[in-house]
């Protein structure tokens, strides 16, 4: 069976977890995805089936978009509300028109390290597992674009936005650092992917629907190569 399968990513699944629920729940041999999303992380996971393995590399190029919501005042050591926090503000000492200006001053062409809670390599291990292990290993910066950063509401300390973005723009590290401009910090407190490349949440399968259909059904929900 060859194809494309977008699937509605749960919370606390990894993307690991997604790709063995398919695999075995459909009985097929290969299967893999295009782009890693964080346990915390809902939306868009690409699912590459059979001959369609072979564009991974293809589709992890796309640019992506979130709606996300960061919570200020509020720093974790993973920069996510999965972490331990290390900071807690007692009182916000900014307006929402400060707000909206730092919001403006991270659109366009950024440097941006990626956080040590990530799926990238290091000497053969990935990051998130050094860390877990309380390492800490120098990352290089690497350039990211911003296309489209929009508030969406505020609900202090609760600020939601979208974001179209590059490959290789970490969501939580742009909260953090926003979090840092604005001299309160921040932490990533919701994600969801809405948009990879071309695939979009209103295409996309969940999990309770892909449990419901048979293998033979699963062609219908495929795009094809």
């Amino acid at each position: 069976m060859d194809g494309i399968l977008v699937v509605d990513k749960p919370a606390d699944w990894t993307s690991h977890d997604v790709v063995n629920f398919v695999r075995m729940r459909f009985h097929i041999k290969k299967v893999g995805h295009s782009g890693t999303l964080d346990p915390m992380a809902t939306g868009v996971l690409v699912l590459l089936l059979g001959r369609a393995t072979k564009l991974a590399k293809k589709f992890m190029e796309d640019d992506k978009e979130y709606q996300a919501t960061l919570t200020l005042g509020i720093r974790t050591d993973t920069s996510d509300s999965y972490g331990n926090i290390l900071e807690k503000k007692d009182r916000l000492d900014v307006s929402i028109e400060d707000i909206k200006k730092v919001f403006k001053e991270f659109v366009g062409e950024l440097m941006q390290v990626p956080p040590m809670v990530s799926a990238l390599k290091h000497e053969g291990k990935r990051l998130y597992e050094l860390a877990r292990q309380g390492k800490v290993v120098e990352r290089k910066p690497r350039k990211i674009h911003i296309y489209e950063l929009e508030i969406i509401r505020f609900n202090l300390p609760g600020v939601s936005f979208r974001v179209r973005c590059s490959k290789g723009t970490y969501i939580r590290t742009l909260s953090e650092e926003i979090g840092e401009k604005l001299g309160c910090g921040a932490h990533l407190s919701m994600l969801r992917r809405i948009m990879s490349g071309k695939f979009s949440i209103d295409t996309a399968s969940t999990i309770e629907t892909l449990r419901s259909i048979s293998k033979e059904k699963l062609n219908q929900f495929l795009v094809p190569l």
